[in-house]
């Protein structure tokens, strides 16, 4: 089965040769996604901002290899901090309202490189949601 690499314009892994998620049949498994701003290629100071902007770049991960978050079976979050956790699951609540279909999720502390706070992987099976 063909495995494709799929690339966001403006999420990038600082020049590595790493793209943002890999896709092999309907299977999508992503790298690392972190709270870079697409168009101002800056990570926000502020820790809401960037766990809402992770969420968003979830979406457009997802968007860009034609699936929805309706299927993602797993979510890891990496943390610097777990206190932040009530700001995630504020996110969380809103990107699956319905508390009988939501992925698995895990919440490890790492350290994270400056100034990330907060980092996504994602585990979908697209066009199964």
């Amino acid at each position: 089965m063909p495995r494709r690499s799929i690339e966001v314009p403006g999420l990038h892994h600082g020049g590595l040769p790493i793209p943002q998620a890999s896709v092999v049949g309907n299977l999508l498994v992503s790298s690392g996604i972190s709270p870079i701003d697409p168009v101002s290629g800056i990570v926000p100071a502020e820790v809401e901002d960037q766990v809402e902007t992770v969420f968003a770049n979830v979406r457009r991960v997802l968007d860009a290899a034609g699936g929805s978050t309706a299927d993602i079976a797993k979510c890891t979050v990496f943390v610097r901090d777990k206190s932040i956790r009530p700001i995630i699951d504020k996110q969380w609540l809103e990107m699956f309202p319905d508390e009988h279909s939501r992925p698995a999720r895990h919440t490890l502390r790492i350290d994270l490189a400056d100034p990330l706070q907060i980092q996504l992987e994602i585990t979908a099976v697209l066009g199964e949601g």
